[in-house]
């Protein structure tokens, strides 16, 4: 999935327009892949991520340069973090894990100063933006379980923008971002879906005959260019606003 935030990522970045030399926080850091591109695109001053899976932290610590990013433990719902401490504050492909959006998007809210920037993106799940859509279909229609994310309705355009305008944000912005994936062959898609959380396990504890039934059909779904590669969209949704000036 790292590679699929890169790709929405850099185009949510652009988006933003954040000018060089700010305070940036990543909440739900997860392995620093957004926040590499936050030091790498954005010139930030300091960026601090959030998250709260220790081995994920422990694993964007190895990749991050320490002199410009620290990344914590903590909840999105109750950052450790003062208030109006940072210029910027994301939430990238996170928002729909959180069990209390509203409170998350309030704490955002909370840790960024008068004027400063709050956004967020996430997977178009309702509208199927899923990068892997296709296949999690699949699986559920063969009854297999598949884990959703505990708010997928969080990730609805207008739902962003309602949870923007309830945290006293102005300036609230909304804009759908399509990202593609060229593989070079099925065998390229089909194992990186093997490597993927969403899937993998599942397809792991099936039959070998069924997972073969599986992949046949995918490959139906998916079909080749001329070349033999294969090429899959995604939708994210993403959100900004800024924090109200005292």
């Amino acid at each position: 999935m790292g590679t699929w935030s890169q790709i929405v990522g850099r185009i949510f970045l652009d988006w933003l327009a954040a000018p060089p030399g700010l305070r940036w926080l990543d909440v739900g850091c997860g392995n620093g892949a957004f926040t590499e591109l936050v030091v790498q695109r954005c010139s930030p001053a300091a960026v601090v991520g959030i998250d709260l899976s220790e081995a994920q932290l422990a694993y964007a610590r190895a990749r991050l340069a320490p002199a410009i990013v620290q990344c914590r433990h903590g909840n999105a719902m109750a950052l450790p973090i003062d208030d109006h401490d940072y210029d910027v504050a994301v939430m990238p492909l996170v928002i729909f894990f959180v069990p209390e959006p509203a409170k998350g998007v309030a704490e955002l809210a909370r840790v960024v100063k008068p004027g400063g920037i709050v956004a967020a993106y996430a997977w178009d799940m309702a509208g199927g933006g899923f990068p892997y859509a296709a296949l999690l279909n699949e699986l559920r229609a063969v009854d297999v379980a598949v884990p959703h994310p505990p708010n997928e309705d969080a990730s609805r355009l207008e739902v962003m923008r309602e949870l923007w305008e309830g945290a006293g944000l102005e300036r609230v912005e909304t804009r759908v971002i399509t990202a593609q994936r060229t593989f070079v062959d099925f065998d390229d898609y089909w194992t990186t879906v093997l490597g993927s959380p969403s899937a993998g396990k599942a397809l792991a504890a099936m039959p070998s005959d069924a997972v073969a039934r599986l992949r046949a059909r995918l490959e139906k779904l998916l079909p080749p260019g001329t070349d033999g590669s294969i090429t899959c969209s995604a939708s994210a949704n993403s959100v900004r606003g800024r924090v109200r000036n005292l």
